[in-house]
């Protein structure tokens, strides 16, 4: 702390008091000095309370205890850390504080395994520690992360089921000279997660061809454990991917996943990497259907090219699509910056803005444009519906003709009741061909439809854009969150035999039981998606039963499958759930004997038992793959 509060005051001292920018640099400056003194501060407050607790203690131990704590706290108040003790005591800090002055979540403690690993390693070969300790002080760290909380809105509490706090530890990939980054700590970290079996952190492994077989084997025995971790993003689609929207390359190799599977350049990123928006693409879909009228508010908010019943053809359908998308593209990006200039005016993150660069040597806070890197991710929603809708209108609607364009639309008003209705809704169900089947004529028409809006987003720049950092720019991502639960809820029926108010597809996950070819057949239409266009992730859920992975055998024929997907197929992300459908509506029956079960929600992790009936029944619903 005593470093950035030297490298604030030579920069403090160079500014032009007599221009207008040096004026508000001065007030930047004096208030990063105010919060960086107030940090240690709070620091070493905790060093004052270790101290009196040590006078007072009985028992010889843990005074002993007490009085290394308070030492090392007063160390990281001013110092560098001197050990892997006090490094892992400032990473926490850190952590912690950074979530006070923001309220914020998503605040992601990086590769924990690459830069604590140097003081691992010296106080391993100096005796100064033993692994048992040192996995004992990761382990309390989980515990003080899940202690971590906030208050949300009711709003977005529906979006977040479960209250994550999306604290990501990224570990393994690979060194910025291509080799290997697994290393001792990062078995120590993985293990220490599991032996926890915890909500927190959200534990993610970068997956790249050269990994150390036996890391791997152990993380899918982690995964057999059944909470959920880790989850799985891929060097080989993600670095590639960074490098080519301009990152450079030792910070493409850095990266780290963030919140639940974005990432980002630790250090070196913009506020977030996540936008203020949720675009649900099945309303969309909707209002391309009714000459833009939004059905469950009424209004109008685009005009449309005319009703379904009026186009002659599924290419008057896609034109319509693209008339929409763009407008909602647009909306999105609007909606992302007015959140944005309010934020920068009145939240202006003042220590977090000391901890990135390079906001200290530009002097601006890190929402004003001060990082090095600036790039944004929407959240698109109900992803499988709309590809799932697509095939169902153009294969039984313009092809087949087995469904007039009025009776789907009159089908879709009823909300498929009585005997037509169910008999229109059982025929989109059946006789139409369902992404997540490595079904080209559906996977494809998905991949055209989600372009349009891939591409019309590359038309945005972030309200930082000639402010100093590298790239501002937004691109897709799928990390909806639990928002397909909510997001459902506000959509009438469609055109996929979708009910009316259920939940949408998570995610870039298929539609739940819709996936009826296995595992193989998920990976294979997931990676015909635009992938290296949705740096903000391509989040894929995925749900075995228990017995799945028992045997080593087991494991490594998971193992080659996840191999080939990423390798081969270039897929982007992949998490498991490991529990029984049993299990889960035993949990939702009586909670009070489950109140321990964690199940992947989406990119995070929460109790099952805290999760909303609907939420739960979600994931009761979820397809259980076998391999």
């Amino acid at each position: 702390m005593g470093g950035y509060l030297d490298e604030i005051s030579s920069y403090h001292s160079q500014i032009k008091l007599y221009e207008q920018d040096g004026i508000r640099k001065d007030h930047f400056y004096t208030a990063l000095n105010i919060s960086v003194k107030a940090f240690q501060s709070f620091i070493l407050r905790f060093h004052s309370l270790a101290l009196d607790m040590s006078s007072r203690e009985k028992d010889p131990a843990r005074s002993f205890e007490l009085a290394v704590i308070a030492g090392n706290c007063k160390v990281i108040s001013e110092r560098p850390p001197e050990n892997f003790y006090q490094a892992l005591q400032l990473v926490y800090f850190v952590q912690l504080v950074l979530q006070i002055e923001s309220n914020g979540h998503s605040v992601s403690l990086g590769r924990m395994d690459q830069y604590l690993f140097p003081f691992y390693r010296n106080d391993l070969i100096t005796n100064k520690v033993s692994e048992q300790f040192a996995s004992e002080l990761l382990e309390n760290t989980w515990i003080k992360l899940l202690s971590i909380n906030k208050i949300r809105p009711w709003s977005h509490t529906k979006f977040s089921a479960g209250g994550p706090l999306y604290q990501n530890v990224t570990i393994g990939g690979q060194k910025t000279d291509g080799s290997d980054a697994v290393n001792e700590l990062s078995f120590l970290i993985l293990h220490s997660v599991g032996q926890m079996r915890l909500t927190q952190p959200n534990l993610s492994v970068r997956f790249h061809t050269n990994m150390s077989e036996i890391f791997m084997f152990e993380c899918i025995k982690l995964i057999e454990k059944g909470f959920g971790m880790p989850a799985f993003n891929n060097d080989e689609v993600v670095i590639p991917g960074l490098l080519a929207l301009g990152v450079e390359k030792d910070d493409a190799y850095n990266y780290s996943a963030i919140g639940c599977i974005e990432i980002a350049v630790p250090g070196k990123w913009g506020y977030r990497c996540t936008g203020m928006s949720f675009l649900n693409l099945m309303r969309v879909l909707l209002a391309v259907m009714n000459d833009g009228l939004d059905k469950r508010s009424g209004k109008t908010f685009h005009k449309g090219l005319g009703k379904f019943t009026e186009f002659s053809s599924y290419d008057d359908l896609f034109k319509a699509w693209q008339q929409q998308i763009k407008y909602y593209t647009r909306k999105t990006v609007e909606i992302d910056s007015a959140v944005d200039t309010a934020i920068e005016e009145n939240v202006p993150d003042i220590l977090c803005s000391a901890f990135v660069d390079s906001c200290i040597s530009r002097g601006k806070t890190i929402k004003e444009g001060g990082s090095k890197y600036d790039f944004i991710s929407g959240l698109q929603v109900g992803i499988a519906n709309l590809g799932n809708a697509l095939a169902a209108i153009k294969k039984l609607v313009f092809e087949e003709k087995r469904i007039s364009r009025q009776e789907l639309m009159d089908a879709m008003e009823s909300d498929f009741e009585g005997k037509e209705g169910e008999k229109i809704r059982l025929m989109l169900l059946n006789f139409a061909p369902k992404y997540g089947n490595d079904d080209d004529y559906v996977d494809l028409l998905l991949k055209d439809a989600y372009m349009e809006f891939i591409n019309e987003l590359e038309n945005y720049h972030t309200t930082r854009y000639g402010r100093g950092p590298i790239g501002c720019r937004y691109y897709a991502g799928t990390s909806s969150i639990s928002a397909n639960v909510p997001s459902g809820a506000v959509v009438p029926a469609t055109p996929d035999g979708r009910k009316a108010w259920t939940p949408v597809a998570e995610g870039s996950s298929p539609s739940s039981g819709t996936d009826l070819l296995g595992p193989t057949a998920v990976f294979k239409s997931v990676s015909k998606l635009p992938v290296n266009k949705i740096m903000g992730g391509v989040l894929l859920n995925q749900k075995l039963s228990p017995s799945a992975i028992k045997t080593d055998s087991d494991k490594l024929k998971l193992i080659a499958m996840l191999k080939t997907f990423f390798a081969d197929l270039k897929g982007w992300h992949v998490q498991y759930n490991i529990v029984s459908r049993e299990t889960l509506l035993a949990a939702k029956k009586n909670p009070e004997n489950y109140r321990d079960l964690i199940v992947r929600v989406a990119g995070y992790c929460a109790f099952f038992t805290n999760l909303s009936p609907d939420t739960q029944d979600d994931i009761i619903a979820r397809t259980e793959q076998t391999l």
